[in-house]
């Protein structure tokens, strides 16, 4: 289920929304559905890569190198 951000082009309302499958959105503001579909961005929160502890064998064929490296080599 992803969140978009959308603009509102009759009052001007910035807001996310949670679309689950075809559900159709409407500002919450003024329920029109003349909305703008902005560019969002995503964050990651986590320790920095020096921080990280290793990754651990890949859990379905055991590949050392960790999850999917098993894909590089195909």
């Amino acid at each position: 289920m992803p969140i978009f951000e959308y603009a509102c082009r009759e009052c001007g309302a910035e807001f996310d929304a949670l679309i689950q499958g075809s559900a159709t959105v409407a500002c919450p503001s003024c329920e029109s559905a003349e909305l703008e579909k902005k560019l969002s961005s995503f964050a990651v929160a986590g320790r920095a890569a020096s921080e990280r502890e290793p990754m651990g064998p890949c859990g379905t064929c055991g590949d050392p190198r960790g999850a999917g490296a098993c894909a590089i080599d195909n």
